[in-house]
């Protein structure tokens, strides 16, 4: 069974979700005379049903490598991308496909955002994180000394592939890093996905549990609703943001060490605690954030002194402005909010709760 869920938009596309799909990408190519297939190096083997399917469909193929993971996220790997587009001769009549998690998806389509200022991109996800969240939406980008994708463009993809048969091969570590963008949407969204986790967080924890598809496409519908309304997070897109504004800060003082679940996690928790000691949220509604991540195996702590670092980091992310820090937090379940220069004690009081030891 396939199940397509559109996105809307100035340029509207569907994300498809199902088995043994890689027959799926070629529609979304029509007309292309050359694609160019860029796979992370660690899930290559995932990209040659798609070389395959392609070249049968009559258009030329040409494969390239990309690191995996953040260390991708790189003006360097962009020119080398740039430079391979160039020798390739691509058109804006050709495509590109992304083979990868979030990482590969963010950089490959920043390259296709900026050459001839725009090609057609097909986003193949190979991670849980990649399928509910980074592939979905036109964000793209890459990392700086200055922080995590404060450099980017709105590019929205061609489509996208959600081919459940990837994540036969997924670490597990891997499902459950992906999970954190799961929690996040069930809080800020849909209460059925919490629901669901809670009725078996074991199976919630691996991608054989019995929910593990009901997961996926919850996840991805929400997100689908959200940039549909606001594909420049200009106003109701910015609470996909809920639990980023810390994690991010994290992954820069960690040099990306720490998985981005991970430290959307602890984002979580932090934001949980935020809106508790702000008045916003019931304390049973905060506790519940880092019970739900427990039962997955994601972190809801970090270092005990790192708060006047992250604040002077998240005093440069994308969601502040000017000298305002800014973050999303909850008045309820599916009920997130925009809270606007926390006063530094409700801070440090929000801190204490993932402070470690």
């Amino acid at each position: 069974m396939t199940t397509v869920i559109g996105v809307g938009g100035p340029a509207p596309y569907d994300v498809v979700v199902g088995h043994g799909l890689a027959e799926k990408v070629p529609p979304m190519l029509c007309g292309a005379r050359t694609v160019v297939v860029v796979a992370d190096e660690k899930v290559a083997a995932a990209a040659a049903p798609i070389v395959e399917a392609v070249s049968a469909a009559g258009i030329r193929v040409e494969q390239r490598p990309i690191a995996d993971g953040e260390r991708a996220k790189s003006v360097d790997s962009v020119a080398r991308l740039w430079d391979d587009l160039g020798a390739l001769r691509i058109t804006r009549s050709d495509a590109i496909v992304a083979v990868g998690g979030g990482a590969t998806t963010d950089v490959v389509g920043f390259a296709a955002a900026t050459w001839l200022r725009g090609v057609r991109v097909v986003h193949v996800p190979t991670t849980l994180l990649a399928m509910v969240d980074a592939a979905i939406g036109g964000k793209t980008g890459i990392n700086t000394a200055a922080g995590k994708n404060l450099v980017g463009a709105f590019h929205p993809p061609a489509g996208v592939v959600v081919d459940l048969d990837l994540l036969a091969t997924l670490p597990a570590e891997q499902w459950v890093n992906g999970m954190a963008e799961v929690v996040k949407a069930g809080f800020i969204a849909d209460p059925t996905i919490l629901d669901l986790i809670g009725v078996d967080p074991a199976g919630a924890a691996s991608p054989t549990g019995p929910h593990s598809r009901e997961l996926i496409e919850r996840s991805i519908a929400m997100k689908a609703d959200v940039v549909s309304r606001d594909l420049k997070e200009a106003g109701p897109r910015e609470i996909l943001n809920y639990g980023h504004t810390l994690g991010h800060a994290i992954e820069q003082l960690e040099s990306y060490r720490i998985p981005h679940g991970h430290a959307v996690s602890i984002g979580l928790t932090f934001a949980a605690a935020l809106g508790r000691a702000t008045g916003h949220l019931d304390p049973e509604t905060a506790n519940r954030h880092g019970e739900v991540l427990r039962q997955l195996g994601l972190p809801t702590t970090y270092r005990a002194d790192a708060l006047p670092e992250l604040v002077e980091v998240m005093r440069v992310d994308k969601k502040s402005r000017g000298a305002m820090l800014r973050f999303v937090v909850l008045d309820g379940i599916g009920k997130p909010v925009i809270l606007e220069d926390p006063a530094p004690p409700l801070l440090e009081a929000a801190y204490a709760e993932v402070a470690a030891g």
